[in-house]
């Protein structure tokens, strides 16, 4: 069975932080070479914002960089982004996605938690 859900998500002043997890079925951490966190603002179109492969490896967004924490915890099945000094432009629905292909392409998604800095 496919499963993603996040959690973790809410309201923030900026320079605040948060961190979203993913809770994905086993079936599909195992069965997944990558996973992802993409985000979508209003008005804007969905932008990938981290990934992390099988191995640990990982990518980020230039405007991410430095900034956000992607990783990953085998023994829950669970993804993380931890987001560090969060701002105004940074709100956005955050989804997390698992995928087949470098960069992680989403072969399939989470529902989507908010986050709003303000």
């Amino acid at each position: 069975d496919v499963q993603l859900v996040e959690s973790g998500g809410g309201s923030v002043q900026a320079g605040g932080s948060l961190r979203l997890s993913c809770a994905a079925s086993r079936t599909t951490y195992y069965s997944s070479y990558c996973m992802a966190w993409f985000r979508q603002a209003p008005g804007k179109e969905r932008e990938g914002v981290a990934g992390i492969d099988r191995s640990g490896s990982t990518s980020y967004a230039d405007s991410v960089k430095g900034r956000f924490t992607i990783s990953k915890d085998n023994t829950k099945n669970t993804l993380y982004l931890q987001m560090n000094s969060l701002k105004p432009e940074d709100t956005a629905m955050y989804y997390c996605a698992a995928g087949d292909s470098w960069p992680c392409s989403a072969k399939y998604w989470g529902q989507g938690t908010q986050v709003t800095v303000s």
